[in-house]
Formats: C-alpha cells, structure tokens, sequence
C-alpha cells in the first residue's frame, strides 16, 4: 500500500471489490434474477467499501495485512450465497477473482514505486487499466466457454481442487499483501512475478483438468447411449426377423383353412363351420401383439425391453399413457427409458431372488411427464451423493439420465424401498420439440 486519505482508500477499495464481485458474477448463473443480483451486489458492494476504508483510517497496519485475505471469505460468502452453484464452483470462481485482484494491487504498487516514486494515483491508474483488461478478457474470451461448460465443472469439482485452489490463493494473499515479505529489489520482484505466474497456472491447469475430465464423462455418457440404440436396433431387427417368420408361418397355415373351410362349404356343415371361423379369429386376437402405448417410439422401446425382460423370466408390468406429438425428442426418450428398463433388468438379474419384477409406469400430467420405474433389486445397493452406483462404480447409465432430464429442467430420484429400486423422473415439457 502506498498510503493515501479516506478518499483514496475508499477507490483502492472500490476498484478491488468491484473486480471480485464482477469476475464472479460474470461468470455465475444467479440463483435470483440477474436485476435483483446486481441490485444485491451493488448495495453490499458499497456496505464492503465503506466498512474497509473506515478500518484502513482505524488501523492502517492491520488494513495492510488482513484486508486482503479476509475479503476472500467476506465478498466469496456473499456471492456464494446468490449463486446458483455448486460450492467447489463457487470457490473456484472466488479463487480467480482474488487472483486477479492480487495481480492488480502486486503490479499496481511495484509499478508505482519502481518507476514513479511511490505516486498513489499511478498505482490506482495501473489498477484501473489492469480491471479494464481483465474485464475484457473475461467477457471476450473466456465467459462464453465456461458458462457453456458450467455443469460439466460443477459436476466434476471436488475437495481436493478446492484446496488446492485455497492454498494458491493463499499463496497469492501472503505475497501481495504482507509488506514485511514484499521487500523491493529487483530479484524479489523477478521472483513474486514467477510465484504469481505458477499460482495463475495452477488455477488454469485445474480449469482444464475439469475441463476434461467433465468431457469425458460426457462422451462415455454419449457412447453408452449409442450403444443403447445399437442393441435396441438389434431388438427391433430380431422382431422383425420373427415377424417375417411369423408370416410364413402364416400364409403355410392359410392354405390349409382355406382348404377346410372350402369342405365345410361344400358338405353343408353350416353350423362347424362358423365355429371355425369364430375359434379361428379367437386365435388371431390371441396372438397379435398388443400395442402398448399411442406413442411410436415409447411403444417401440418398451415392447423391445418387455420382450427381453420376458426372456430372462422377469414379471413386467407397464401403464403407458403417452400420446403422439409430445414435445420431446425421441432419442432422449430412448436415453431415459432405455437406461430406465436396462438398469431395471441388470438389476432383476442380480437381485438373487425367486421373483423378480419390473413395474413401468409413464404419463403426461398437463405440462409434465411423470416417469417411475420400479424393480426387484440386490439389499446392497450403493449410493454416492444420493445417486446408485453400478457394479463397477462407473454408473454412465445414471448419468445419461441425469443428463437428458437436465435438458429439461427435469428431477429424479433414485432410492430402494421394501426390496424394490425405485427411479422417480419429472419432465418439464416445452412447448415445442427442442433443436
């Protein structure tokens, strides 16, 4: 710090709060609406500046060395709480923008005494270019992709991230704002800046190590669900397969009713041979295949996963009420109900028990559709963070459908009741079909 009134403190203070409350909100999905949040930030914005600079009049040296690490938990705590995140997201968004704002105060004061003698409003113009760019930066470069690749870091942020993002914040803290350690030669100054640099690397590695690791994530998601409509194709081919067969079978078995039929006719028997014809629709009703649902491409799925639920003798019962036109994608009603019957059958088949079944129900409900799955299940399903693992831990099927009711706006819920693993899905339909 380089002195200065309460005049000056209170810019000093106000260019640094204003830098972490916009890096932060620049890159936040508010959990209010964005004219609230900002109403928010700008009144406790002015509450943080006056109270700083009313403590840098009371106790300079004090101000000096606590200001700086303190405004992490005070300005974070409050854009945590209006932000819609998750909390390692959150303090990833903290961590750069205290980064950010310890560059400004390192270079702004360096500057200042290096060059100009100590000169204040140098070190304040240094400051205001440095937000400029900074806020530029953000805007024009980087807000667009993270916001686009927001869930997939909340997703995959966890507590070893945070501490590390914690501790080179720290780092950032001890060197921009404790003079005793700030000594001013040229060599400590070389040596802060690499320090800055590594800590800025860090904070950058670890926004790519998410990066990443959500993508992948996502394409294994991606790659299960066309594996998904490989075996449902390969289902549908078999259907039509024995269908074909079906129908030679049938055209074999017309020529001999048509033969008998013609010899009831010739010998009078009236009487036989209404019968016949009466048994002979009888067991045409019998034996074709009733339709399951108004709607093509649920009937299609649940008749493919009915038939090879049937096969491995599991009992199903289905109560699908879905009309035609429903404003949602067929294929992510291939990822939902697919993931829902494979898992339920997986789940049947490794459940060790005598009877197993599989209860679907699926309805339209005004603007909602309700999906609930119940099956016979194993007694030691594990859960992690309210989601089921699979056998190996991966559990991709869960997150394709965790993803596909994201796409709209949907819930779920996945517990064990009595025995049974009960799936619970709630759609938020639009009004159109999205693109």
């Amino acid at each position: 710090m380089l002195g200065g009134a309460f005049g000056v403190a209170l810019l000093r203070n106000g260019l640094g709060a204003g830098l972490m409350l916009s890096v932060f909100l620049l890159l936040d999905r508010p959990r209010f609406s964005m004219k609230t949040t900002v109403c928010a930030y700008i009144f406790f914005g002015i509450f943080a500046v006056v109270l700083y600079s009313v403590w840098y009049l009371a106790d300079v040296d004090h101000f000096i060395r606590y200001a700086g690490p303190l405004t992490v938990p005070f300005l974070g705590g409050f854009c945590a709480l209006l932000s819609g995140e998750g909390i390692y997201l959150s303090l990833y968004k903290i961590a750069l923008g205290f980064y950010f704002l310890a560059v400004c105060v390192f270079c702004g004061v360096d500057v200042a005494r290096w060059w100009f003698g100590g000169n204040m409003w140098v070190d304040i113009a240094v400051r205001i270019c440095m937000i400029m760019v900074i806020v530029f930066f953000l805007v024009k470069k980087f807000r667009r992709r993270f916001l686009e690749n927001v869930d997939l870091l909340r997703e995959e942020m966890d507590l070893s991230g945070a501490a590390i993002l914690i501790g080179s914040i720290g780092l950032a803290a001890i060197l921009a704002y404790w003079p005793p350690i700030h000594v001013f030669s040229i060599l400590n100054i070389i040596r802060i800046m690499i320090i800055m640099f590594m800590a800025g690397t860090i904070q950058y590695v670890i926004f790519h190590l998410y990066f990443h690791r959500g993508k992948e994530h996502s394409y294994k998601a991606q790659k299960q669900l066309l594996e998904m409509n490989e075996k449902l194709l390969q289902r549908q081919l078999e259907l039509a397969k024995e269908s074909e067969e079906e129908a030679a079978r049938v055209r074999h078995d017309v020529r001999h009713h048509c033969l008998l039929i013609a010899d009831y006719a010739r010998s009078g028997e009236t009487e036989e041979l209404l019968d016949y014809i009466r048994q002979y629709v009888r067991d045409v009703e019998d034996t074709r295949q009733k339709r399951i649902c108004g709607n093509k491409a649920v009937n299609s799925i649940l008749s493919v996963y009915a038939r090879r639920a049937r096969d491995e003798k599991i009992k199903v019962t289905m109560d699908a009420a879905v009309p035609e036109g429903l404003p949602v994608q067929d294929i992510d009603l291939v990822a939902l109900l697919a993931n829902l019957f494979e898992n339920a059958i997986h789940g049947c088949i490794h459940s060790g028990g005598r009877e197993r079944k599989i209860c679907l129900c699926v309805m339209r409900k005004g603007h909602k559709l309700v999906i609930r799955c119940k099956n016979t299940c194993a007694p030691d399903v594990r859960f992690d963070r309210g989601l089921p693992l699979s056998g190996d831990g991966s559990g991709v099927g869960v997150s394709s459908i965790l993803k596909t009711a994201s796409q709209y706006d949907g819930e779920t819920d996945f517990k064990v009741e009595n025995g049974f693993f009960v799936v619970r899905i709630l759609l938020n339909l639009p009004e159109r079909i999205p693109d």
